[in-house]
C-alpha cells in the first residue's frame, strides 16, 4: 500500500500574527463552543470576549489582579492538567498541532490535514530568531504563559478536572517558542523570568495578565510589581482575549 504523501500548505499568517502568537486563535472559543453544543450538553463556563479589550490597558488588568502569596507545590503533577495536549476544540487535531499550524511559516502537514510535520517559526517570539521545525527533531516547544505549576500554586489546585483541562489547552495560554529558552523559564512568573528577546517583553506579560485575569488566578506581590514594572513602559499595550471557554468538556 502505497504511504500517504505529504499535504505541503502555507499557514495564511502575517508577521504582527506572528509577533502576537496568542492572540492567532481568537476564534478558538467559537469552535469550543460549536463542539460542546455536538455534545448536547452545555458547558459550566463563561466564554471569554472575542476582540481586545474596549475599555482598559493591559497595565491596568495587571494592577487589578489579586495579590496573595503563593501556595505550596505539593500534590502538583502534570496530568492533574489532563493528558498532554487533548482535543479540547473538537476539531479533530490535539492542541499541540493546532497551534504548530497556527503559528509556524512554510507549513507541512499529513495527508490527513492535521499532523504538522515541518515548517518555520520567524521569528521566534522568545529569542527574534528563525527556528525551522521538524517533526521529531525539534527545537520548538509549546509554551505556557502561565505555567501549569504556577498556576497549580496561585489557585488552580482548587479547580476541578474540566477547567484544568482547559487551562492547559487555551490556545490564549500558548505559544510556540525555542525550547531553550523554554527550559530556562521552567515554572517561573514574571517576577522570575523574561524572554531574552526584550521587544516581546510587552506582549508576554500582557499574554499572562490576560490568562490569569481569565481564569481568575492570583499573582504574588513581586510578579505584580515585576508585571507592572514591564507595562508600564508600554501603557497602551492592549490585553488580549479569546481562546477556549474555561472548563473543556467531559472526555
Amino acid at each position: 500500500m502505497t504511504p500517504p504523501q505529504a499535504v505541503r500548505r502555507r499557514a495564511p499568517l502575517s508577521p504582527r500574527r506572528r509577533a502576537l502568537p496568542f492572540l492567532t486563535l481568537a476564534l478558538a472559543g467559537t469552535l469550543a463552543l460549536t463542539g460542546c453544543d455536538e455534545l448536547g450538553s452545555a458547558l459550566e463556563s463563561t466564554p471569554s470576549p472575542a476582540g481586545p479589550a474596549a475599555s482598559g490597558s493591559a497595565l491596568r488588568a495587571a494592577e487589578g489582579l489579586p495579590v496573595k502569596g503563593a501556595a505550596s507545590k505539593d500534590g502538583y503533577e502534570r496530568n492533574a492538567f489532563g493528558s498532554a495536549w487533548l482535543d479540547t476544540d473538537r476539531n479533530g487535531c490535539g492542541t499541540r498541532d493546532d497551534i504548530l499550524a497556527a503559528q509556524l511559516d512554510d507549513l507541512d502537514r499529513d495527508a490527513d490535514g492535521c499532523k504538522v510535520l515541518s515548517g518555520v517559526l520567524d521569528p521566534d517570539p522568545y529569542t527574534g530568531t528563525r527556528i525551522p521545525f521538524q517533526r521529531g527533531r525539534s527545537k520548538i516547544d509549546i509554551d505556557h504563559l502561565v505555567a501549569l505549576s504556577d498556576a497549580w500554586q496561585k489557585g488552580a489546585q482548587k479547580w476541578n478536572d474540566a477547567k484544568r483541562r482547559a487551562f492547559a489547552n487555551d490556545p490564549l495560554n500558548l505559544v510556540a517558542a525555542d525550547a531553550s529558552a523554554n527550559r530556562r523559564k521552567g515554572d517561573g512568573d514574571t517576577s522570575t523570568w523574561l524572554p531574552p528577546n526584550e521587544a516581546y517583553h510587552c506582549t508576554y506579560v500582557a499574554g499572562q495578565v490576560a490568562v490569569k485575569q481569565k481564569y481568575e488566578l492570583w499573582v504574588t506581590s513581586a510578579e505584580r510589581k515585576a508585571m507592572t514594572d514591564v507595562l508600564a513602559g508600554c501603557p497602551d499595550q492592549e490585553l488580549p482575549t479569546g481562546g477556549n471557554p474555561t472548563e473543556a468538556p467531559t472526555r
